[in-house]
């Protein structure tokens, strides 16, 4: 199998140098690059690879974001300015994303994460103030003397799961997704909850599938606002399918065939003759080929 989208990024993330403003700030030459983004979306280069910039490209006055170094070059990417709530979804970036490098996606989801969240974090969640980047932007501080509290860059946990059912697939589509488009069954864990309860909830919930034997598959980084996808695998005992029309507009058992048949036609760029799965960067088609190679 091959790395999960948005993993292997080149970059080093550079902790020893996050905390030393001196050090950033000698890094900070002609020698630095800085990502070319179009608001959060990536921008390519002639030869479809991540467009790098120098730091006098960066607008007068604004924050710049460490993302690490490569070599003894550091990198940055610059805070836009837009609205919080345009700091969410994915813009333009679907249809660049298919042509990056795995490293330049790693690179690029890393850096679209840090960004969106100092978009999203202007001001003190306990007291309102305006905030300050810190620690080469993996922190924003408080601005007010008696508040002062320290703010991080958050990863909100998400299970994503394969529930199989005598050698066939649980999967679902949401109302958002185009048509003829399914995909593993999701959903946030919350608090006090394993893994292992999340994915029988959201599953029970979803899909009034009672579900057993919950294991671990992988997990990928997911920038859109900022999600780690934790894959899980689990078995289910009764196939009876009550759909919480909220969440899904369908979920249906699809056989070992027809997951094959969709993850080829993927590769092709063309839908399966029964649906369509997600693209190869998302990490449920990572899961479906995985689950396909256990034999």
């Amino acid at each position: 199998m091959t790395t999960v989208a948005f993993a292997g990024s080149n970059i080093d993330r550079a902790d020893h140098v996050r905390a030393d403003p001196g050090a950033i700030e000698k890094l900070m030459t002609a020698h630095a690059r800085l990502l070319s983004l179009d608001g959060l979306d990536p921008v390519v280069d002639a030869n479809g690879a991540l467009s790098w910039t120098s730091l006098s490209d960066a607008s007068a006055g604004s924050e710049l974001v460490f993302l690490g170094l490569e070599g003894d070059r550091g990198h940055f990417a610059q805070i836009p300015e837009m609205t919080p709530a345009a700091a969410f979804g994915m813009g333009k970036a679907w249809q660049t994303l298919t042509a990056l490098s795995p490293a330049d996606l790693a690179t690029y989801g890393g850096a679209r994460s840090l960004v969106s969240w100092h978009v999203r974090h202007k001001f003190c969640a306990c007291c309102g103030s305006p905030t300050q980047i810190a620690k080469g932007g993996w922190q924003r501080d408080c601005g007010s003397e008696s508040c002062a509290m320290q703010h991080f860059p958050r990863v909100d946990p998400v299970t994503i799961m394969l529930v199989e059912h005598d050698g066939n697939l649980l999967l679902g589509r949401q109302p958002m997704f185009p048509p003829g488009n399914y995909s593993a069954l999701a959903g946030f864990v919350e608090p006090g909850e394993t893994l292992e309860e999340a994915v029988a909830r959201e599953t029970l919930e979803e899909a009034g599938v009672k579900v057993r034997d919950v294991s671990y598959v992988v997990s990928q980084p997911w920038p859109f606002p900022s999600s780690l996808m934790i894959g899980c695998h689990a078995l289910a005992d009764d196939p009876s399918i009550t759909i919480d029309e909220t969440e899904l507009d369908d979920a249906r058992w699809f056989s070992r065939a027809e997951v094959a048949d969709a993850i080829e036609a993927s590769d092709r760029g063309e839908a399966g003759s029964s649906f369509q799965c997600p693209p190869r960067f998302a990490v449920a088609n990572f899961l479906m080929r995985w689950w396909l190679d256990r034999g």
